[in-house]
């Protein structure tokens, strides 16, 4: 299934998973061609933004209102195999729970059938003030398209 998406920061939904395809450039490496862990964050990151984004929540416009932002309250990360320069990569997004604050994303960057990283993300939605706040209603609505089915 990594296999349809090709374009980097091409993200799709297929079915209740989310695909974000990328690159790996030399940016993202070390000097023995190796991808320096916190940009595993990065690729991360970018793969729940575009989740988002595909949802049709507009994150800027909702910091711009002063509705609110996601913010990463808590991470754990297991690192699997090494990312290389220019691999072709695809970091696999699911909602695994929803609560008022926050919710909890499950994610793994694969090259092909290896998975290389895979990383449990509990986001916490946060009001102007940085306080945690109950994320809008329309967006727990569209979350429970995409949550995933506990087992």
């Amino acid at each position: 299934m990594t296999a349809e998406i090709t374009n980097p920061y091409d993200g799709a939904f297929r079915g209740k998973a989310h695909y974000f395809a990328l690159r790996v450039y030399a940016e993202d490496t070390d000097f023995g061609g190796v991808v320096y862990h916190a940009n595993y964050l990065h690729f991360l990151e970018r793969a729940r933004s575009d989740m988002l984004r595909s949802l049709g929540i507009n994150q800027r416009a909702a910091l711009e209102t002063g509705k609110g932002v996601y913010a990463v309250a808590e991470m754990t990360i297991k690192y699997c195999q090494p990312a290389r320069l220019e691999d072709e990569l695809v970091v696999v997004s699911q909602l695994l729970e929803v609560c008022g604050a926050s919710c909890i994303i499950h994610q793994k960057i694969m090259r092909g059938q290896d998975t290389l990283t895979a990383a449990t993300v509990k986001a916490a939605f946060l009001n102007p003030a940085g306080r945690p706040a109950r994320q809008p209603v329309e967006w727990v609505d569209k979350f429970a398209s995409i949550k995933a089915k506990p087992g």
